[in-house]
């Protein structure tokens, strides 16, 4: 893990704080064998559904027919239409970002129940632009991240606009509709994986996603909190679409998807408690470990890809032992 001030060192130090203790984190049932088909299920709708995957889903529509510009006004690049949407996804992102923030950060509603990280962040840091590291990632978020995912998007509308990709109708294609928005989810987190992989690459670790590092205790606005370069690698998942037909309010979904769903996964709290009995799932402690020890969970649980590759943390102190005897190994080998 690298220490608060020594951004460029990828590597755990001997002080690393240790995990906290719980239940490990348990590979998806989708990929267990033999199949568990009801297991499979139950975690579909609890794991990508319910609730996130569904409120995404019909925001996807609600923004599409209510807050965008006709396909046929988009035939060409004009401002107004492009500002226009990237004003939307500005307030989109804020309509997330800042009421977890109020709640857990500012409010402290919850104090540090279902905390990840028992540590409130620093007031003030001078690896933070402004020192701040809520206004360095508000700033990146939006300056940076809003600007390149509007225009991914507006490219892609562009393209279907002009028929280079035809649209398909929800009339004609119900089903491959339906099957497409589902596998939207799992093509944003395949992406993901192997996109953060490449930014780990010390080269462009150095130049680029540091940046997105010096979050070592995350809150929500540190979800897109990235550099223009890696802003550049993560929204190219648009390209899917530039070769998959789709309708465009699968385009509206990955871009929500890709944009918002991160302030949930870095809200450093699993759970959201509102009142005494409603609680809603939001930090993702699967990605938490990775801010904390860099080497390990790069992409979501829901794909595999880190228990297929080797770089599973399953949050136990069994699994940070292990981590530590293949880095020491590893050092051997380089000696």
């Amino acid at each position: 893990m690298t220490s608060s001030n020594d951004t460029n060192d990828t590597r755990p130090h001997s002080n690393a704080a240790m995990p906290d203790a719980g239940a490990p984190i348990e590979v998806p049932p989708l990929y267990a064998w033999p199949p568990k088909p009801v297991a499979t299920l139950k975690w579909i709708w609890s794991g990508v559904l319910f609730p996130w995957g569904l409120v995404f889903i019909g925001l996807a529509f609600l923004t599409w027919f209510l807050l965008s510009p006709s396909l046929q006004s988009m035939q060409g690049f004009e401002w107004d239409w492009i500002a226009l949407i990237w004003v939307r996804n500005v307030v989109l992102l804020t309509l997330f970002a800042a009421p977890l923030h109020w709640w857990l950060y500012v409010r402290r509603g919850q104090g540090v129940t279902t905390k990840l990280n028992s540590q409130w962040q620093t007031k003030t840091s001078s690896k933070f632009l402004f020192k701040s590291q809520l206004k360095d990632n508000m700033f990146w978020s939006i300056v940076s991240g809003c600007t390149i995912w509007t225009l991914f998007e507006c490219m892609t509308y562009w393209i279907y606009a002009n028929g280079y990709i035809d649209v398909v109708h929800w009339i004609d294609s119900k089903i491959y509709l339906l099957l497409l928005g589902f596998l939207t989810f799992f093509g944003s987190w395949a992406h993901f994986y192997f996109v953060h992989r490449l930014l780990h690459w010390p080269p462009l670790y150095r130049v680029a996603h540091v940046l997105h590092h010096r979050n070592t205790n995350p809150q929500p606005w540190s979800g897109i909190s990235m550099h223009p370069i890696e802003h550049l690698l993560y929204f190219s998942v648009f390209c899917i679409f530039w070769v998959v037909p789709a309708h465009p309010v699968l385009i509206v979904l990955l871009g929500l998807f890709q944009g918002i769903s991160p302030a949930l996964s870095h809200a450093g709290f699993a759970q959201i408690n509102v009142g005494r009995r409603l609680s809603i799932p939001s930090g993702d402690s699967f990605h938490q470990l990775h801010h904390k020890y860099y080497e390990v969970n790069y992409g979501n649980r829901a794909t595999g890809f880190d228990k297929l590759f080797g770089s599973w943390h399953d949050g136990t102190i069994e699994a940070h032992a292990a981590q530590w005897d293949a880095l020491l190994s590893s050092w051997d080998v380089e000696a």
